[in-house]
């Protein structure tokens, strides 16, 4: 059996199996119906640890074993693999969600957040910036430092950025509206990212321009900058500058509101 590195390394990814595993379970589905024996010559995996496999693939859902000499294994159908893995990742992610919403109020909880609180105190102001690689990184931040405002969240974005900022955050921005923090976002606008905006009428306000550039500035003090063009590089190599200085974040925060006076106002 052939099958491509490319092919071997995206079930690896999706489906979260060892390169073994991969390799049995590419070799089991050509077959059908198989043995450990004739599966490890197929799929170029040592003979002592096909059975170990296969037990593991077994585990998974992956594989059923036919009971009888030889002992045969038939692979169940990709479809249903599907289903069952994505019903095994959700089971074991709302168990480890249950088990972190338990640390609430909870003497470890409360002694982490000592030790952060006496940390920050012994941090020089200069030292409060970092560099964020990847966009996943730099949403997580984002939410983080957002969630965090008191008074004022100012966005200036592209159009790509307002459409993933409305599906990441838009949870936190109607906790913000709640607490009467105002958020601005400036984005060059098209009819289609308004009837996207719709569902935060009220929420936020939101005025087309046509600068580019991607930033968040949160309550004048702290600011996230993209260095990069979102349609120009993968999300995976974006790349943003956070900083906690209210010399500079307060001057770009002017800036912000010079040119929002002059902005289109977006009506939803």
């Amino acid at each position: 059996m052939i099958v491509s590195e490319d092919f071997l390394n995206d079930l690896r990814k999706y489906f979260s199996l060892n390169l073994y595993e991969v390799k049995v379970w590419s070799a089991l589905l050509s077959r059908g119906v198989s043995t450990a024996g004739e599966l490890s010559d197929i799929a170029n995996v040592p003979r002592s640890r096909s059975y170990d496999v296969l037990e593991s693939l077994e585990k998974k859902g992956f594989v059923v074993m036919k009971i009888g000499k030889p002992i045969k294994y038939i692979a169940v159908p990709p479809k249903e693999v599907l289903e069952r893995v994505k019903k095994n990742v959700k089971k074991s992610a709302d168990a480890q969600v249950k088990k972190l919403d338990s640390l609430k109020g909870t003497e470890l909880l409360d002694e982490l957040s000592g030790l952060h609180s006496q940390g920050v105190e012994l941090v020089e102001p200069t030292d409060l910036s970092g560099s964020l690689r990847g966009r996943h990184n730099l949403y997580n931040h984002l939410d983080l430092t957002i969630k965090g405002a008191e008074k004022t969240v100012d966005i200036l974005t592209t159009s790509q950025g307002f459409i993933r900022k409305l599906e990441a955050l838009r949870g936190v921005f109607e906790q913000l509206k709640k607490r009467g923090v105002k958020v601005r976002i400036a984005a060059p606008m098209t009819p289609e990212m308004k009837k996207s905006a719709k569902p935060l009428a009220g929420v936020v306000e939101v005025r087309h321009t046509d600068i580019k550039g991607r930033f968040v500035v949160v309550d004048g003090k702290e600011i996230v900058f993209m260095v990069l063009d979102d349609a120009e590089v993968h999300p995976t190599y974006d790349i943003g500058i956070w900083i906690n200085t209210p010399f500079f974040a307060q001057t770009v925060q002017v800036l912000f509101e010079n040119a929002w006076k002059i902005m289109k106002v977006v009506k939803f």
